[in-house]
């Protein structure tokens, strides 16, 4: 049976399996004998292709993080109003989040107890000061409200598109991708506008 499932083993189904033992146990509570166990390999064939767990974590964080940033090389995001890019961003977000569930959960979890974790936090501290300072020239191009402060309206932007890990779970009939970005967009737009 191990034989079988050594045979189909990539580089890239051991992450999806590592992925999902860090969100199921924790980064911490995970060693490389769950990760072994749950990959049906052993460990030893773990280590001939990656270091160890902290660079099967970089490697996670760093496919949320680069879906994240590239959104914000993609044309809509670098051109027109302030306030048609944030719009563009936030949908974005809300797609690559769902896209990539596993691997933008974890990047929510890490707490910065190892550099990988520290790094990966400080990335996504530079991924939100971005989309922040999009939602500020937005409020000095006077396309959103100004009775909102800047950091306010986007901790509670970000708290509710992050908040969708907790509860998304595509293939169960409920609404997909497109339909939640729709959602987030109406929320935040339709109460971020000014009137007229």
């Amino acid at each position: 049976m191990t034989t079988a499932r050594r045979d189909t083993y990539t580089p890239q189904s051991l992450l999806a399996v590592a992925v999902t033992v860090f969100n199921e146990r924790g980064y911490d509570g995970t060693s490389m004998e769950h990760l072994s166990k749950a990959a049906g390999i052993s460990k030893s064939s773990i280590y001939h292709h990656v270091s160890g767990k902290e660079e099967l974590l970089r490697r996670a964080v760093s496919r949320a993080l680069d879906g994240l940033f590239g959104i914000l090389d993609e044309p809509p995001a670098r051109e027109g109003r302030a306030v048609e890019r944030l719009e563009y961003v936030t949908r974005r977000m809300v797609e690559v989040l769902t896209a990539e569930l596993p691997y933008v959960t974890l990047l929510l979890r890490v707490r910065g107890n190892t550099a990988t974790e520290r790094w990966a936090m400080e990335r996504r501290r530079e991924f939100d000061h971005q989309v922040a300072e999009l939602l500020k020239a937005a409020a000095a191009d006077g396309d959103v409200r100004g009775d909102i402060e800047v950091r306010l309206a986007t901790r509670l932007v970000f708290g509710m598109i992050n908040s969708i890990v907790e509860w998304y779970r595509p293939g169960r009939g409920e609404l997909d991708s497109a339909e939640v970005a729709e959602a987030v967009a109406k929320l935040v737009f339709e109460g971020l506008r000014k009137e007229g």
